[in-house]
């Protein structure tokens, strides 16, 4: 008689959830050191600055995606590359709004407060808006294995 050892269950989208999380690092760095860079020594305006290095994290993370998370799905071309930019754009939108509510709704004006709104709670908000966004609207569920909503 055989006894089957008992496994744990595997979350079906672990590998999907590590490699978004992976290329959404990547980008944030890009994001930081190009925004830095053309800030310092480039001496561009903040709002130049911050939508160019925003442009170029947004397309790091759509072909880290394309080409690592979802490789497996069908390619989206260009109109993918647009709808990608625009679920990366609610996302800052919806942390702007964290920040705007805590700041100017709730008072809570200190650098402390407004990071933790802008920079905590506004970034992990954001960030599953951009996954659910990524894989409901860029990369559908064609070809995507193991997908973690069944």
């Amino acid at each position: 008689m055989t006894t089957r050892a008992w496994r744990r269950p595997r979350f079906p989208g672990r590998r999907e959830l590590l490699g978004f999380a992976t290329v959404g690092l990547l980008a944030y760095a890009v994001d930081l050191v190009l925004f830095t860079a053309l800030r310092g020594p480039a001496g561009l305006d903040p709002i130049t600055a911050k939508s160019l290095s925003f442009l170029a994290a947004c397309t790091v993370a759509y072909a880290g995606n394309a080409l690592g998370t979802y490789r497996t799905a069908r390619a989206p071309g260009l109109r993918g590359y647009a709808v990608f930019f625009a679920v990366n754009l609610a996302g800052a939108a919806l942390q702007l709004l964290c920040l705007a509510v805590s700041h100017y709704g709730l008072g809570l004006t200190s650098q402390r407060a407004d990071t933790l709104s802008g920079a905590v709670v506004g970034m992990a908000l954001a960030t599953v808006l951009r996954f659910w966004g990524t894989r409901t609207w860029v990369f559908r569920a064609e070809g995507r294995v193991g997908s973690w909503t069944g």
